[in-house]
């Protein structure tokens, strides 16, 4: 259970859930003070009723999440971050979801409010829809629809009584991939960093994708329509492996018509082989190299169509728990937050550093340990040892030698080059990549390559913890000191077996 054999935080590892039933992180201060008027609920194409879209003032979204208490906190990241989401209610009592931006995230507030009523325009029931925005002065906030039952990475990785079965992850699928097609169709075809955290359950336990992931990203500033489909294919293959496979392995598998070595193990067998099939192939044509050869969302969703079963049970019945209602609750006196707290474990200098976010000091720290930790990795034959081995290699040292000389555009490329001839893995140069994308302040790519180094070397502390750097970055804090923990638990047992 969990990231190739081992846990991710909420992603690496189905570490283990407080309780069958994620329930909020926060509980509210009872009863909530004065709040902004209630927004009317408008009919979505599905017969459900969403929010419409508003407008809020600075003190409205301050009373409805206590003065931005800190115990109202959902995901927050360092003092660099650029967002801190919180949950907030309503005075009818409807939980929101508040993300609040630093005052030089968004300079221009006119580009804030066209970009933020753009994405309020869509409504599905696919989607935690946009239901407001906040431009008061120097503040900066959107406004969704809260999802009470946690992300798709954690139910998928981080699980402790109950995986999720194979009914519910082909709804999983057919659900995003309707709201992309929905998106697509309404002229939004730009989702920025798809994965599973950008998938959330409701009330009800039916996935729905996260509406912050339509807002531009100037992070990110290469997301194309192709790409997005190619990231629609990474969710795939966690959906199928339970763990992250890096997709240039698992396209070896498919081409080696190893299918059964994809499927997660926890399904014990349980899934229909031609549906399976089906998926795996769906999965193979979004990971196309060449983004035209790619299927559009239309075909994704006309796919998946035919592969749903069990469509009269509820969500929440397949995945285990009780369905929540959104409905007054019992007053109750504050309690301390459920937040990130300190590590358990002694850290390592490798803990510190990332501890602290301290990047320089990683740096350090993976120039001095060079690749002794990829001894074991690969195994090569003498007549692999090719031209296309050595300039492979060649690469790699280039690589090297721009990471130790801090040129971490260079090294990216040169690392890229490495990794893309898929002869040879290195999970080395999946962490000193990952470091070069958080320097260059890209760290959606510096967790995908922190998780490749995870399914490399399952039980490498320096994988978890470079994932937990760029969770942080990621604005997923309470992820990332579970991850921390967990590398820390890792170098521990180590320490325990002598290496």
């Amino acid at each position: 259970m969990g990231c190739c054999e081992s846990t991710f935080l909420t992603e690496t590892h189905p570490e283990k859930l407080q309780s069958q039933q994620p329930a909020p992180p926060y509980v509210a201060v009872e009863p909530p003070p004065p709040l902004p008027p209630a927004v009317g609920p408008e009919p979505t194409q599905l017969g459900e009723m969403v929010s419409t879209f508003s407008e809020f003032s600075f003190s409205d979204l301050k009373a409805a999440t206590d003065n931005f208490n800190s115990n109202f906190i959902v995901s927050e990241s360092g003092e660099k971050a650029p967002n801190i989401v919180y949950k907030g209610r309503l005075h009818n009592r409807k939980w929101i979801a508040v993300k609040k931006f630093t005052k030089v995230a968004w300079p221009d507030a006119k580009q804030f409010v066209e970009e933020a009523s753009g994405v309020g325009k869509l409504r599905h029931p696919r989607f935690a829809n946009l239901i407001g925005y906040c431009c008061d002065g120097d503040e900066r906030l959107l406004v969704a629809e809260y999802m009470p039952n946690d992300t798709l990475a954690k139910h998928l990785f981080h699980w402790e009584n109950q995986t999720i079965e194979w009914a519910m992850r082909l709804r999983v699928a057919y659900y995003i991939a309707e709201a992309l097609e929905y998106c697509t169709t309404k002229g939004r075809a730009l989702y920025h960093d798809l994965n599973a955290y950008r998938v959330l359950f409701d009330e009800g336990g039916d996935p729905r994708l996260s509406c912050f992931g339509l807002m531009k990203n100037s992070r990110d500033g290469r997301v194309t329509p192709e790409s997005v489909i190619y990231s629609f294919g990474t969710v795939l293959l966690d959906l199928l492996s339970g763990k992250h496979i890096p997709p240039s392995h698992a396209l070896d598998l498919i081409r080696g018509k190893n299918i059964i070595l994809l499927m997660d193990s926890h399904l014990e067998g349980k899934f229909s082989t031609e549906d399976a099939t089906v998926v795996v192939n769906l999965a193979s044509q979004c990971l196309q190299y060449e983004p035209r050869d790619r299927p559009n969302t239309e075909e994704l969703v006309s796919t998946l169509a035919p592969l749903q079963t069990k469509v009269d049970v509820p969500s929440y019945v397949m995945l285990g728990m009780k369905k929540q209602e959104d409905a007054p609750a019992a007053p109750v006196a504050p309690v301390a937050p459920a937040a990130p707290v300190a590590p358990q474990r002694p850290l390592s200098s490798m803990g510190e550093a990332c501890s602290r976010m301290d990047l320089t000091a990683i740096h350090q720290i993976l120039v001095m340990t060079h690749y002794r930790d990829d001894e074991g990795t690969n195994e090569l034959s003498f007549q692999e040892w090719t031209q296309q081995m050595r300039d492979m290699l060649e690469a790699r040292k280039r690589g090297d030698f721009a990471f130790r000389d801090k040129n971490f555009k260079a090294a990216i490329d040169c690392y890229s080059q490495f990794i893309d001839v898929g002869t040879m893995v290195s999970p080395t140069v999946f962490a000193r990549r990952s470091l070069c994308h958080l320097l260059c302040d890209q760290p959606d790519a510096a967790l995908r390559d922190a998780m490749q180094a995870q399914c490399v070397h399952p039980d490498w502390p320096t994988a978890f913890y470079m994932q937990s750097v760029a969770l942080a970055k990621l604005d997923m804090q309470k992820d990332a000191i579970d991850m921390l923990n967990e590398a820390a638990a890792l170098e521990e047992k180590r320490q325990r077996g002598g290496r």
